[in-house]
């Protein structure tokens, strides 16, 4: 498929400037897509960001040439972009566990991260339903909280938010506000890794209450999807199967705007529970 040779090449591009310093646009461009688009895919299809994919893969570099080589750290730690011997020390011992000086003894254990290579399973069970929709900007209040994607921490954060926010009572509140409940992703640093994560719900009018955060959605065309099942297993499968099936065949790209999980009141534990995942999208 055209896609999975765009996202190889896109990649090869990566590897190839592993020891420069890559260019998220150039990437992007190699791949036919918006920096913002070719980022979004690359995390959910492994897992990680750009970012923390050349990091794991730089310090897997430097690794293999500290042990096999006499090269001295601070030239290795030039090589693979970090600008002090300090810095480097920090990231290398955070992934292999020991010091850059370390990883020459004999016998050390140290972490190896392959290139990755990107795979597409057709499976053609299952059609996937969406609807496209136009909407204009809207105002949501709530709470949120800043979170990182770093070693999955936004997979921990966020549904202890979750937790914290029903418990405290302030999910029901909100729905007495607005209806039904928003959980936002929004607000992306450039290299994606953080994000702001609003629970919230549309505002009609007027000043918010003191306690909440006021937050505004661009105007934006969106795909909406439907998940039906228990939460968080249905809605996640749902995420799954958006960007490993539908983006690679629908013609669509990511827009940079915010991603919005839909929830009506219901038991979000009941095998007929329905809630929605609103995505902005552009054509390509």
């Amino acid at each position: 498929m055209e896609w999975l040779a765009r996202m190889e090449k896109a990649l090869d591009y990566l590897e190839d400037n592993l020891q420069g310093e890559p260019d998220i646009r150039e990437a992007a461009r190699v791949a036919c897509s918006s920096p913002f688009h070719f980022q979004r895919m690359f995390s959910f299809l492994t897992g990680m960001t750009v970012a923390e994919y050349l990091r794991k893969r730089r310090l897997t570099l430097a690794a293999r040439e500290l042990a096999s080589s006499g090269a001295r750290v601070l030239d290795v730690a030039m090589k693979y972009g970090y600008d002090s011997p300090e810095s480097f020390a920090k990231a290398f011992r955070k992934l292999h566990g020991v010091s850059p000086s370390a990883a020459r003894a004999p016998g050390v254990v140290l972490k190896a991260y392959p290139r990755i290579s990107f795979h597409l399973s057709l499976k053609g069970d299952r059609d996937m339903e969406y609807r496209l929709i136009e909407q204009p900007g809207f105002t949501i209040v709530g709470r949120s909280i800043r979170t990182t994607t770093r070693d999955q921490e936004n997979l921990r954060r966020i549904p202890r938010f979750w937790d914290e926010c029903c418990a405290s009572g302030l999910g029901e509140r909100l729905r007495r506000i607005g209806g039904d409940l928003l959980g936002v992703c929004m607000e992306f640093s450039p290299d994606m890794e953080e994000f702001t994560y609003v629970i919230g719900v549309r505002w009609t009018g007027g000043s918010p209450p003191a306690d909440l955060e006021k937050k505004e959605i661009p105007a934006a065309t969106w795909a909406v999807f439907t998940s039906v099942g228990p939460l968080p297993d249905a809605i996640q499968k749902v995420w799954e199967r958006i960007f490993s099936e539908w983006f690679p065949a629908a013609g669509y790209e990511h827009a940079d705007a915010p991603e919005i999980e839909v929830y009506p009141p219901g038991d979000g534990q009941a095998p007929d529970y329905r809630c929605e995942v609103w995505l902005p999208v552009v054509n390509k």
